[in-house]
């Protein structure tokens, strides 16, 4: 099932197509909406497929408004709820993706967590039944895609590790105008590649606010080429969960604008460095933050998926 939270053709559409996923047997096409409204139109929507369908499980991913409107009609329902990324923590509550993924947590009988600290988190909440470590499944992901070519670079007239990657789309940075005004200029001079984020594009226009000549602002990529792009940066620059692990991945250098990650490995492993929207350590960063050492890895073997099925299969 599909639910349409993400609606842009960029940033929904193109990734059913570049990555040959089968067309959903459902689409709700909810759009755009409050928190309130967006998770109560999907809630209607899938408990109607779910009172149709008579599911065995109702199988949910991250923190999205999706993941939480699945996982309550579901137990609503008394339907399992198997959650995948169980167990990641920020923290910070202020967050909506922290509320999804702790309430999420709560009402799943089966928690497939991506590495061992999700695994703590559950046990220091009282979760043990049902929790599984089974790696990361968007390593599964990056290691299924990465080897397909891509003109990404060409196009844009970039060479390897010649340009930063920078993306920005979440609203304590995409709705401050204070946040967005510090991290462009604090990357004044330097060839930043920034795919926007349809969100970060409406402030823009909406505050008039400009960008420095060195930061190449283009339309969002594909999953492919952004898998290009982050494999082939000097540095990430990101407030995004997903993109700090693709870097990982990769051994690319990760900026993380915000002051907290659920991604604590990167971190740990010297290869993540948390900056906010502050002016002076983003600077320091670019210019001076290095990874020291080898990656210790720390989101599984890339056989995620293969494992979550047999987990099911034996449910």
């Amino acid at each position: 099932m599909h639910t349409g939270q993400h609606y842009d053709e960029e940033m929904s559409k193109v990734f059913f197509d570049v990555m040959n996923i089968p067309q959903p047997d459902h689409n709700l096409d909810v759009g755009s909406g409050s928190h309130a409204w967006q998770t109560a139109r999907m809630m209607e929507g899938i408990e109607k497929i779910i009172i149709e369908t008579r599911p065995d499980w109702v199988l949910v991913y991250g923190d999205t408004n999706s993941t939480l409107a699945g996982a309550l009609a579901a137990v609503k329902e008394h339907v399992p709820v198997a959650h995948v990324e169980a167990g990641l923590r920020s923290f910070d509550m202020s967050m909506p993706e922290e509320v999804n993924r702790r309430l999420t947590d709560h009402v799943s009988r089966l928690l497939f967590c991506p590495t061992q600290t999700a695994v703590d988190n559950l046990a220091r909440e009282g979760i043990r039944e049902g929790v599984h470590l089974i790696g990361d499944v968007m390593y599964d992901a990056a290691l299924e895609f990465s080897g397909i070519q891509s003109d990404v670079l060409l196009r844009l007239g970039v060479k390897p590790k010649g340009y930063f990657l920078l993306t920005v789309h979440r609203p304590a940075n995409t709705d401050n105008q204070k946040h967005l005004l510090s991290i462009l200029k604090a990357l004044e001079g330097y060839d930043v590649v920034f795919p926007v984020h349809p969100r970060t594009a409406k402030f823009l226009g909406e505050h008039g606010i400009g960008r420095p000549e060195s930061i190449r602002m283009v339309k969002p990529v594909n999953y492919i080429e952004s898998l290009c792009l982050i494999k082939n940066a000097k540095k990430v620059l990101t407030d995004s969960g997903g993109m700090q692990k693709e870097a990982y991945f990769f051994g690319t250098p990760c900026i993380t604008l915000r002051e907290e990650t659920e991604w604590v490995e990167t971190v740990d492993d010297g290869w993540n460095v948390l900056v906010g929207a502050h002016y002076d350590k983003i600077r320091d960063a670019v210019e001076n933050f290095e990874p020291a050492g080898e990656r210790p890895f720390s989101y599984g073997d890339g056989h995620a998926a293969d494992k979550i099925v047999k987990v099911l299969e034996r449910a």
